[in-house]
């Protein structure tokens, strides 16, 4: 079962938004998880020792901090890069479908928009 982390950039009402949509998904909040304002690698280290995707608006260091976290050798379950621009509606709806359709496999070691 693919299981999801927010990042602190990550809207709010995406995660309360899934909740609501499908009540069974596993995604916590930033706050939930207590990672705010952690660095970018503590918040990887985290999401991969939890084995959860890190969902996140962060295009700006999370790239470059990803490729490094896999460059040294860590496993990462993946991670969710969110424009701020997408619709939430859009957001809430591919993550849903992206929990009931697919498995952790599906995103080992990858970052996907």
């Amino acid at each position: 079962m693919v299981r999801l982390l927010a990042d602190a950039s990550l809207h709010y009402a995406i995660v309360t938004g899934c909740a609501r949509r499908e009540p069974a998904i596993d995604f916590r909040s930033a706050q939930n998880a207590k990672i705010d304002g952690m660095s970018d690698p503590d918040v990887l280290g985290i999401a991969a020792s939890q084995g959860r995707i890190l969902v996140t608006h962060d295009f700006r260091t999370m790239p470059k901090h990803f490729a490094e976290f896999v460059a040294a050798g860590h496993s990462s379950p993946g991670v969710f890069l969110v424009k701020q621009r997408t619709p939430l509606a859009s957001v809430i709806e591919e993550l849903v479908l992206i929990w009931t359709a697919s498995t952790p496999e599906d995103w080992t070691n990858r970052i996907v928009e």
